[in-house]
């Protein structure tokens, strides 16, 4: 399995990739993106790094750029990525009763939150 980190590059973006120590770099970034709901809560959105150029998670980042590590990354946000790096769609264990409850990339987060 990877190694999926969630960071805080020099720049402020946040970017959740695959973390590989060896070669110093993290894979496959994708960037999230704070968007506040009509409901005044927070949603979460997951984008390739180079988006709008880049229509899928592909690329780099050289871990020296990297200015914070979040100590845990939520598994709802982990599962997401993973779906949109493989194109596939996983499921909790325990079955597929929670299909089609997001779609498009764009998740509620915001009880990860603090407010």
């Amino acid at each position: 399995m990877y190694d999926i980190r969630l960071v805080k590059l020099v720049n402020g973006d946040m970017v959740l990739g695959k973390w590989n120590q060896e070669k110093g770099i993290i894979a496959d970034p994708a960037i999230l993106q704070t968007i506040p709901t009509q409901q005044g809560g927070m949603q979460m959105l997951l984008l390739p790094f180079g988006y709008p150029f880049d229509q899928e998670m592909t690329g780099e980042i050289e871990l020296k750029h990297v200015i914070y590590q979040y100590k845990t990354v939520p598994e709802e946000l982990k599962t997401k990525y993973l779906e949109a790096t493989t194109n596939l769609t996983l499921s909790a264990p325990g079955g597929l009763g929670n299909l089609g409850g997001m779609g498009g990339g764009v998740a509620d987060f915001s009880k990860f939150l603090k407010k």
